[in-house]
C-alpha cells in the first residue's frame, strides 16, 4: 500500500516536528540555581550577589557556573565593597582618612616598633562581640578588614644618627667627625645642671637629667670641650694611653704618654656625660637626652663609646604624643599592636 502525497507531507512533517522537539530539547539551557527567584508578588528581583548562579548547557548537559560572571558584571561600573591599603605621608593625612571612612567598627593599630613604628586605621574592621563559628550563614560580626590606611612613622635623620652610633666602639677620628658633623644636636648643660644638685627651683627636665648623672656618677660637658677633643684626637698619637677616672666628679683624664701631649704638657679632662636634643621623629619636638661618653682600650689604641641613656623613654613619649592626637581626633579605639592579616 503506497501512500498519498498527503500522507508524504503529513508524515514528513511529523518528523520534522519530532525532530525540531528532540533537539530543541537536547539545545535549550535549564537553570539549576538561580539567584533572581521571584518574590510573592511575582517580580522578579535582583541578582543576589551571596547565591550562586547555575545552569544546565547543551554540550552533554555540562554545568556552567555563571557566578563569577555576574559578579564581574556588576562590579563593572563599580566595585561591590571597599578594599586595598592606602600608604600615608603624615600623621593628620591618617586622621583625615579615618574620619573619611570610619564607621561603627572601625579600629587603630598602633605598632611601637623603634626600628619601624606604624599607625593603621582598619575601616571594615569586625564587630565586637563573641564570633560565631557554627552558624550556617558564617559569623554576622566578621567582616574582611580589606579598608586599611597605614602611617610610617619617619625617624629624624638626628634619631638615625645617635641611635646608629649608640654603643658601637668607634676611632678616634670618626668621633671627631661624628661630634662635628652632629654638634647642633649637643646642648651645653645649665649652671644647676653643673651644680648637680636636685632643688625645687630647677626645671623638671633639669632635675631629670642630675638625677641620671646622680646614678651613673657622670658629670655633663659642654660642647666647646667636646669640639676641642675632635681636634685633639686628630693629632695627638694614642699609643701608651693612659686613662683615669675621678669617682668623685666623674671626670676621666686621658693622659697621652708618648711625646704627643695638650700644648700645656698636661693631660686632658674629660666629662663622661653630654646631652643632646633631638626630635624622634622628623618635625617633632626635641627630646633631652644624656648620653654617656666612655673609653676602651684595645691594645695600643682606645675605642671612643658614646651611648644614649635610656632612648626607650623619648621614644615611648614621642609615639605616645602621636597615637593620643589621632585617638582624641577620630574618637578610634586604639590598639597596641599589629592587627591581624
Amino acid at each position: 500500500m503506497t501512500m498519498t502525497d498527503h500522507e508524504l507531507q503529513l508524515h514528513g512533517e511529523n518528523v520534522a516536528a519530532t525532530m525540531r522537539d528532540v533537539m530543541e530539547k537536547l539545545g535549550a539551557t535549564e537553570a539549576i540555581s538561580d539567584p533572581r527567584s521571584d518574590d510573592q508578588a511575582g517580580e522578579t528581583k535582583a541578582f543576589d550577589l551571596t547565591a550562586a548562579h547555575l545552569v544546565s548547557v547543551p554540550e552533554h548537559r555540562k554545568i556552567e557556573d555563571l557566578t563569577r560572571l555576574h559578579r564581574e558584571a556588576a562590579e563593572f561600573l563599580k566595585p561591590s565593597r571597599r578594599k586595598g591599603t592606602a600608604r600615608l605621608a603624615n600623621l593628620q593625612s591618617l586622621i583625615t582618612w579615618a574620619e573619611r571612612f570610619k564607621g561603627e567598627n572601625s579600629v587603630l593599630y598602633a605598632n611601637p616598633n623603634m626600628q619601624q613604628p606604624t599607625l593603621s586605621c582598619i575601616a571594615d574592621y569586625h564587630e565586637a562581640g563573641p564570633s560565631s563559628p557554627l552558624s550556617p550563614t558564617g559569623d554576622p560580626k566578621a567582616r574582611h578588614c580589606h579598608h586599611r590606611a597605614v602611617y610610617d612613622f619617619p625617624l629624624s635623620d638626628e634619631w638615625k644618627a645617635w641611635t646608629g652610633i649608640s654603643g658601637e666602639p668607634i676611632e678616634k677620628d670618626t668621633l671627631g667627625e661624628f661630634i662635628e658633623a652632629q654638634a647642633k644636636d649637643v646642648m651645653d648643660p645649665t649652671p644647676a645642671i653643673i651644680a648637680n644638685r636636685i632643688s625645687d627651683d630647677n626645671e623638671p627636665w633639669e632635675n631629670r637629667l642630675i638625677e641620671t648623672a646622680q646614678k651613673i656618677e657622670g658629670r655633663f660637658g659642654q660642647l666647646t670641650q667636646l669640639l676641642a677633643m675632635s681636634k685633639q684626637f686628630q693629632v695627638f698619637e694614642t699609643s701608651n694611653l693612659k686613662i683615669q677616672t675621678n669617682r668623685d666628679t666623674g671626670e676621666q683624664e686621658v693622659q697621652f704618654l708618648s711625646e704627643h701631649k695638650t700644648p700645656e704638657g698636661k693631660p686632658l679632662a674629660v666629662p663622661n656625660l653630654i646631652i643632646i636634643a633631638i626630635p624622634v621623629f622628623e618635625g617633632g619636638a626635641p627630646y633631652r637626652m644624656p648620653v654617656r661618653f666612655r673609653y676602651r682600650k684595645v691594645g695600643g689604641s682606645v675605642r671612643f663609646i658614646l651611648s644614649i641613656y635610656n632612648p626607650e623613654k623619648a621614644f615611648k613619649a614621642a609615639f605616645e604624643e602621636a597615637t593620643t592626637e589621632a585617638t582624641e581626633a577620630t574618637s578610634l579605639p586604639l590598639f597596641f599592636g599589629t592587627p591581624e592579616a
